[in-house]
């Protein structure tokens, strides 16, 4: 399967874990990412090409590297009824033969030319990358090998056997971890049956009946010309950039793009136990909180930081660790997607302060709510995230990450350019506002679990 590539981060430092399952890494050559002047104007080019595939770029010849990300409207929220995990199988099945070359042929060619092919699947998106050398020969061949991924997946028989019990070994190993009980209870609960209450990994269940077909169906009906995002960042010019684009979309699919999620609605109150055998309650609490392109993305940003994104500066951590040593960590977080992502609040601690920590954690989250940041907190998030900023695009890889959300999500062009001037514009009042309009601590969904209890 593709090897795992961390996603962007842009919320919060603290997101959990949404990524695709992955086996056997390929051999990696000279491909460290190397920093790139965090001081250089980053000019994105956009366009369509001819087929109709939207195309970001950003050229750069401080570095002989190219980045290249394809992204699909193709998460699990996209699994049909009945197929929980279909998303993530066709994804993982990518690069498991393609062309008529066998995995194990296609990850030996990547290593000859030293390229690195990987992916990232979550609830919206599912992708492939590929980093290599720009040089010429070295590129061509590991551009050859990605466009055989893309266009011409074989979805082997055998393979597709073994994938499944590999993928329903690996969730009944999970079961195990309380974190992960919790995460997909808290997705339950607060989606009911919104697609986004869609685990990634899948269901044994379903993973058990699905065939062949059902991959080669949803890779033709997802992974189409229409519903494609490019981007590329490094060293080619624009006519390269443009010639690479057709030629990764040229064998994909014309099916038509695909409808918008629905919105989901507001949760139901909700408070589950889950009974663990576990040394520590894994507490998470939550509601249903904004899309990617929400006008109040940026007040819910930096007041998320003093609330509970900013680590030891945060008020969460403060008031249940510092203060009453209930957990070692503390946090929250918002998951903006294309449609509301969750907001979540989560901490673990010992069975016996399950609900002492919880009564704090509500309260802080109560009281931040009612009265917002101080003039002190805020002042010091926004110095904190903006003297930061700089980290964010030191890399070819990290830009390739924004360009890619960028472009998925139909972000401005200039979402980089005014990132700092939209944390510097952030004030109390548009936190307080952001948070009344977003959060009703009076309609949250709990899951606990490792209570020793359940009901």
């Amino acid at each position: 399967m593709l090897i795992n590539a961390p996603s962007i981060r842009v919320l919060s430092i603290q997101f959990p874990a949404v990524k695709t399952m992955l086996i056997k890494p390929f051999l990696v050559v000279l491909l460290l990412a190397l920093p790139l002047s965090a001081q250089a104007a980053l000019t994105i080019q956009h366009w369509q090409t001819p087929q109709g595939a939207r195309v970001l770029f950003v050229e750069s010849h401080e570095l002989p590297m190219l980045d290249v990300a394809v992204d699909f409207p193709a998460g699990s929220a996209r699994d049909p009824a009945g197929k929980a995990g279909l998303a993530q199988l066709t994804h993982g099945l990518l690069d498991q033969g393609a062309g008529g070359l066998s995995d194990t042929a296609i990850a030996h060619r990547l290593a000859d030319v030293g390229a690195v092919l990987s992916g990232h699947l979550d609830r919206d998106r599912a992708g492939v990358t590929l980093r290599t050398l720009s040089s010429a020969s070295e590129r061509e061949k590991a551009l050859e090998l990605l466009a055989q991924v893309l266009q011409r997946p074989d979805f082997p028989q055998a393979v597709v056997k073994r994938e499944k019990q590999r993928l329903i070994a690996s969730i009944r190993e999970a079961e195990a971890d309380p974190g992960t009980v919790a995460s997909k209870a808290f997705y339950r609960a607060l989606y009911g049956a919104h697609p986004y209450a869609h685990d990634t990994a899948g269901e044994p269940a379903a993973l058990e009946r699905l065939t062949r077909s059902d991959l080669q169906a949803f890779y033709r009906t997802h992974y189409s010309v229409p519903n494609v995002v490019i981007s590329l960042m490094g060293d080619v010019t624009r006519a390269e950039a443009e010639a690479i684009a057709v030629r990764l979309t040229a064998g994909l699919s014309q099916a038509p793009a695909l409808p918008a999620l629905p919105q989901p609605a507001p949760a139901a109150v909700s408070d589950k136990r889950i009974a663990h055998p576990s040394t520590q309650s894994h507490v998470l609490m939550g509601a249903v909180g904004m899309a990617r392109n929400d006008p109040d993305y940026f007040p819910l940003f930096v007041g998320n930081y003093v609330l509970g994104g900013g680590g030891f500066d945060s008020r969460l951590l403060k008031e249940v660790r510092d203060k009453r040593g209930y957990a070692y960590s503390a946090y929250s977080y918002f998951q903006p997607m294309s449609e509301a992502g969750p907001f979540q609040l989560g901490l673990q601690t010992k069975l016996e302060q399950t609900d002492d920590a919880l009564k704090v954690a509500q309260a802080t989250l109560r009281q931040f709510i009612a009265d917002g940041p101080s003039e002190a907190e805020l002042t010091q998030a926004k110095s904190n995230l903006t003297g930061g900023f700089p980290l964010r695009i030191d890399s070819n890889r990290k830009i390739l990450d924004y360009l890619s959300v960028i472009g998925f999500y139909n972000l401005p062009l200039d979402y980089l350019d005014t990132w700092v001037q939209q944390v510097d514009a952030v004030d109390v009042a548009a936190v307080k506002q952001a948070f009344a309009r977003r959060i009703d601590p009076d309609q949250l969904v709990t899951v606990v679990v490792g209570t020793g209890h359940a009901r």
